[in-house]
C-alpha cells in the first residue's frame, strides 16, 4: 500500500509491559484481546484507510498480524513506562513515511478502551478532515457537580457555585475525556508534538463506551459489561464446535434403577446442525463426557465427535490444524468452567444463556437461549446470517 492510497491512518500503540494489569493489551474482554477489540473498531470505521499497531512485543505483533493489520515494531526505548503515546505515534508515522505513506489525518486509538464506537471515529475524522478542526477527542457529557480538595482538605466547587445549584435542564453539560480515540491533522501533530492543538472538537460518545482499563477492577467491570455492549447479529466463522452436556442438553439426566442414563435434546438444535452442514460449515462436538449417549447423538446429527477428552483446548487445536481452520475463525459454544480453556483459544467463544458466570464473562457472545432449549439453533442461525 503506497502513500497515494492512504488519507487516514489509525495507530494503536500496544506495548508488552504493564504494571496495573500484566500483559494488559492481550487480556480478553468479551472473549477478545483488548488490542484486537481496538483493531476491530478501527476496521469498522468507514473513514479509516490503514490500521497500524505499534508494539515492542512479539506476541502482540503476532496477534495483530493475525487480525489483519500492519505492525510497526517499536524500539525498546520508546516502550518503557515513561515513554508517551505521542512518541509511539510519531515513530509509526516515521516508519510509514519511509514507505511513502503520508496520511493527512491520524486516528490514535487506545487498546485500554474496550468499547470504542466506530461511528464516533468517523465523526472525528470528518471533523478534522473537513469540518474546520485541527484535533478531536472522544468524550461523554456529564451534568455532575465536581469538587476539589484545597490544601486544608476543605471541598471547593469546581464547575458550580455551591450556594446556587440549578436544575439539570437549566445547565449546560461538561464533557469527560474517555481516552478511547483521538483524531488530528498529521502535519499539525508533527509541529505541535502532542495530540491537542489548534481548534479542538469534542466527539460525544455514549457514556457506556467510556470505560478505560488501568487496573484489575476496571478489567472485571469491562468483562461484565461486554455482553451488554456487544452488538447483536451475525457471527462470521468458518466452523462451529460445541460442548455436549449443558449445550445440546439442559445439563440434566434421567437415571434408571440399573444406573442407565438418558438425556433430553432439542429437535430445534438438530435442525440448526443440519442447516450448518448443508451450508458446508464444519461442526464438531467436543466433550469430556465418556457416556456413549454423546457419540449416539453425534452419529444421529451426522457430525464428528471427540468425547472423553481431558484437555479440550489441545483437542480443538489439533482438530483445527488437521482441518486447516484457524482457531480465530472458530466459534465454540460452552456452558461450564471446563470450557474456559478452549474458549480462550478461539476467535468466537460463545456461552449459552444459563452458562456459569465465569463462562458468560469469558464469552464474546452470550446467547438468548439456554442449553438444551435451542441454543445451538440460535448460534447456527447467526453463523448462517454471516
Amino acid at each position: 500500500m503506497r502513500g497515494g492510497e492512504v488519507g487516514v491512518v489509525a495507530v494503536i500503540p500496544a506495548r508488552g509491559g504493564s504494571k496495573g494489569v500484566p500483559r494488559k493489551n492481550l487480556r480478553r474482554v468479551g472473549g477478545v484481546p483488548l488490542v484486537v477489540r481496538a483493531i476491530g473498531a478501527a476496521h469498522a470505521a468507514e473513514r479509516v484507510d490503514l490500521v497500524v499497531v505499534s508494539t515492542d512485543d512479539p506476541e502482540i505483533a503476532a496477534v495483530a498480524e493475525g487480525a489483519g493489520v500492519r505492525v510497526v515494531h517499536r524500539p525498546a526505548e520508546l516502550a518503557g513506562d515513561t515513554a508517551s503515546s505521542e512518541t509511539a505515534v510519531r515513530h509509526a508515522l516515521d516508519v510509514l513515511e519511509r514507505d511513502g505513506i503520508r496520511p493527512h489525518t491520524v486516528v490514535f486509538l487506545q487498546a485500554t478502551s474496550p468499547f470504542i464506537p466506530s461511528e464516533g471515529i468517523d465523526r472525528g475524522v470528518d471533523a478534522v478532515s473537513g469540518g474546520g478542526y485541527d484535533s478531536a477527542f472522544s468524550a461523554y457529557a456529564t451534568y455532575g457537580f465536581l469538587w476539589e480538595r484545597g490544601e486544608d482538605g476543605a471541598a471547593t466547587g469546581v464547575n458550580h457555585d455551591p450556594a446556587y445549584r440549578p436544575r439539570r435542564q437549566d445547565r449546560a453539560p461538561h464533557h469527560v475525556e474517555t481516552g478511547g480515540f483521538y483524531v488530528f491533522d498529521a502535519a499539525g501533530f508533527r509541529a505541535a508534538g502532542h495530540r491537542f492543538f489548534g481548534r479542538t472538537a469534542i466527539i460525544e460518545v455514549p457514556e457506556a463506551t467510556a470505560i478505560e482499563i488501568d487496573d484489575a477492577e476496571q478489567l472485571a467491570v469491562a468483562t461484565t459489561l461486554a455482553p451488554l455492549v456487544a452488538p447483536r447479529g451475525r457471527i462470521p466463522v468458518d466452523a462451529v464446535v460445541t460442548d455436549f452436556d449443558g449445550v445440546h442438553t439442559d445439563d440434566s439426566a434421567w437415571v434408571d434403577a440399573e444406573g442407565g442414563e438418558a438425556v433430553r435434546v432439542s429437535r430445534s438444535d438438530g435442525m440448526g446442525v443440519a442447516l450448518l452442514r448443508r451450508a458446508g460449515v464444519p461442526v464438531l462436538i467436543l466433550s469430556t463426557e465418556v457416556h456413549p449417549v454423546v457419540r449416539a447423538r453425534a452419529d444421529k446429527l451426522g457430525v464428528p465427535v471427540l468425547h472423553g477428552v481431558e484437555d479440550k483446548a489441545a483437542a480443538l487445536a489439533g482438530w483445527a490444524a488437521d482441518s486447516g481452520i484457524p482457531c480465530e475463525r472458530i466459534a465454540y459454544l460452552g456452558n461450564d468452567v471446563n470450557d474456559l480453556g478452549v474458549m480462550a483459544i478461539v476467535g468466537w467463544p460463545i456461552a449459552v444463556a444459563d452458562a456459569h458466570p465465569a463462562v458468560r464473562a469469558a464469552a464474546r457472545v452470550v446467547l438468548d437461549r439456554a442449553g438444551g432449549h435451542g441454543a445451538v439453533r440460535e448460534l447456527a442461525d447467526r453463523v448462517l446470517r454471516a
